[in-house]
């Protein structure tokens, strides 16, 4: 359910060639981030010159906003491939052991959804990120033997959604760490310019401004709407995006000018109207909704919070009074036992 919604910070299976497409290749061609691409250049100026591979890098936030991006681009500044892999990919510890003893020298290995790598495969991951090495067991039994395997000093990109579920001994091995935050409406703007421009696309400035003001802080979401507002313009409109085609196109796909669709609404009514506003725990609203909790803990509720919507308290979760306003309806007074 979650992969099919429109405003979905999650990436479908199809979208994969289009966002390869769309990505940028250096920090200078990244927008937003400005205090991680900042920290970056900095970081990886300074292995480069060096000659050196760069620190382990842990990259942690909402699903969209570019950490598998900002992958590519570390390898791409510095002159490297990247090996990329995710975490529920690597089963078998020899999995990763292929991985590691294949990569160059100052290579990137990529382990996207990193929280989601097996105790096995944590352990193996251990003195390769630190010692380059691994500790290989052969044989079974009285008669097995422990084996170091030198692996070329190599840097580690890790990217989650969950930074709680990371092992502390696997966080203290990051040597450098950043969160990226939903992005400021005119950088999504700048976004929506450039991915333009690569689509061969027309647009004007109104129409970009209200894609980006309706793409919840989420390049992958910008993309999406702008190639879905692309395809209403070229059947409906002469081709070009104005901003009444791009309204027009938006209130078709029931994208509406906060960028919530019907489940952002199910799911604050929900709230509201079946639990009184809260405070509601997390496993009551998930089966209230048909859902998983993780999917509302991760790609729900980051921006309806980040937009003072939802609150989470430790009683559970409260719909706050811009919801109420939202929907036209009074709120809980300052002496409700709800607040």
């Amino acid at each position: 359910m979650t992969k099919d919604r429109l405003v979905s910070a999650t990436r479908a299976d199809a979208e994969a060639q289009y966002e390869v497409g769309l990505r940028p290749r250096t920090l200078a061609e990244y927008i937003g981030q400005d205090r991680i691409r900042e920290n970056l250049d900095v970081s990886v100026t300074a292995a480069r010159q060096r000659g050196e591979a760069l620190d382990h890098v842990l990259l942690y936030g909402p699903p969209g906003l570019g950490k598998t991006t900002l992958a590519y681009v570390i390898a791409n500044e510095l002159g490297v491939a990247v090996r990329a892999t995710a975490g529920p990919v690597l089963e078998r510890p020899g999995d990763l052991a292929a991985m590691l003893t294949n990569l160059q020298p100052r290579e990137v290995l990529f382990i996207d959804e990193i929280h989601r790598m097996s105790p096995v495969i944590e352990e193996i991951l251990y003195p390769a990120m630190e010692d380059y090495e691994l500790d290989i067991v052969i044989g079974q039994g009285p008669s097995a033997r422990s084996v170091k395997v030198p692996v070329q000093p190599f840097t580690l990109v890790g990217a989650t959604t969950r930074t709680s579920l990371l092992t502390s001994p696997l966080r203290a091995r990051f040597g450098i760490v950043h969160r990226l935050d939903f992005y400021t409406t005119p950088d999504i703007g700048e976004i929506v310019r450039r991915s333009a421009r690569i689509m061969d696309v027309a647009v004007d400035d109104p129409a970009v401004d209200e894609l980006a003001r309706r793409s919840r802080g989420t390049p992958r979401v910008a993309n999406r709407l702008l190639r879905r507002v692309r395809d209403f313009a070229q059947v409906r409109a002469d081709g070009a995006i104005s901003e009444p085609v791009a309204k027009d196109a938006l209130a078709l796909l029931d994208v509406d000018a906060l960028g919530f669709d019907e489940m952002d609404r199910r799911l604050l009514l929900t709230i509201i109207e079946k639990f009184g506003g809260g405070p509601v725990g997390l496993g009551t609203i998930a089966a209230a909704l048909s859902e998983e909790k993780e999917a509302i803990e991760d790609i729900y509720e980051p921006f309806l919070m980040q937009i003072g919507f939802l609150d989470r308290t430790p009683r559970g979760r409260v719909a706050t009074p811009r919801a109420y306003e939202y929907f036209g309806l009074p709120a809980p007074g300052k002496d409700s036992t709800l607040w």
